[in-house]
């Protein structure tokens, strides 16, 4: 199995437990609270290596006291140390609410991870040009995206981007992006902004699954080789090469906190694909991983290992084989 490069991005997670999600204005008392090393480029991170991935990548920090938890969060996770770049100023942190049903809502502050500099990255680029897959998230800047996308697709190597949270870069920096984005992982939201801006007219005119085929080719024409869709409890539409449809369900599980589920997801479809498992099976191996997320409360401790997935696949499909 090859090398994964991921443009992390580190964040001091706080996870208050609720009835229910609060609504404008409203006060509620949270039942439970938990405070965690976090952040979607370190929760990937962590993913890939708990399903046995090598991983490289960078990590941003700032110098006040919670950069002080990512060296012991990377090194519990199995990553290297040597990932952490360290910024003047605060380091990112977060705060989610996550209700009853397990849905959740949060706010993020990214602090020190939108000053990773493309300069850093040029640096790494040999490592880039090394890897078996780079990937990047919306908790860092455009520039450093951008650059390393860009080496990536010089050396032959494909590159995955999940643009969340999501924000509209400059047009042009968007289209230097999305030339150099082999796979993009987006949610319904993601998903309708974007088809709101390459396909004007169609967003909010009927199922955004149906639209899917749509986008896919928009973005297949400007450099996207493969387009994820993911859709919560209702699975994942895949659209490769702007024409193929893949449809993968989800799988029924009772949900505890769907908090990390899309770093999950994202983490389990890149560990296959590195691996040179299809894409059919990528997307069961990404799905499990996911349902298995949501049936456990806290992202770290929840990111499953290749026995937990294998066992789950098992035994929800079974006679199929093994991803």
């Amino acid at each position: 199995m090859g090398s994964a490069f991921v443009l992390g991005s580190f964040v001091a997670a706080g996870t208050f437990r609720v009835d229910r999600l609060p609504r404008p204005g409203e006060s509620l008392l949270a039942s439970a609270v938990a405070w965690e090393p976090g952040g979607k480029g370190f929760n990937v991170a962590a993913g890939l290596r708990r399903l046995g991935v090598t991983v490289d990548g960078l990590i941003p920090v700032g110098t006040d006291h919670l950069a002080g938890l990512a060296e012991p969060a990377l090194l519990r996770m199995g990553l290297p140390a040597s990932m952490i770049r360290v910024h003047p100023g605060s380091t990112g942190i977060g705060v989610g609410f996550v209700g009853a049903d397990g849905e959740n809502c949060l706010a993020v502050h990214p602090g020190a991870n939108r000053l990773l500099s493309r300069e850093t990255v040029r640096a790494a680029a040999t490592r880039i040009a090394s890897a078996a897959m780079v990937l990047a998230q919306f908790e860092i800047g455009d520039g450093p995206i951008a650059e390393a996308f860009a080496i990536a697709r010089g050396a032959g190597v494909p590159t995955l981007l999940n643009p969340s949270p999501f924000r509209m870069p400059a047009s042009e920096t968007l289209a230097t992006i999305l030339a150099s984005t082999s796979i993009l992982v987006v949610n319904e939201t993601e998903a309708e902004a974007l088809l709101g801006l390459l396909c004007p007219g169609q967003a909010g005119t009927g199922p955004l699954r149906a639209a899917a085929e749509g986008l896919g080719r928009a973005l297949h024409a400007r450099g996207v080789e493969a387009l994820a869709i993911t859709f919560g409890a209702a699975g994942a539409r895949i659209v490769l090469g702007g024409s193929t449809i893949l449809d993968q369900p989800a799988y029924p599980v009772a949900a505890i906190d769907t908090m990390g589920a899309g770093d999950a997801f994202t983490a389990g479809l890149a560990a296959g694909l590195v691996a040179g498992i299809p894409w059919d099976a990528s997307c069961r191996m990404a799905a499990a991983c996911g349902a298995l997320m949501v049936t456990r409360a806290g992202i770290l401790d929840g990111l499953p290992d290749p026995g937990e997935v294998t066992a789950f696949l098992r035994a929800h499909s079974p006679g199929m084989a093994d991803p």
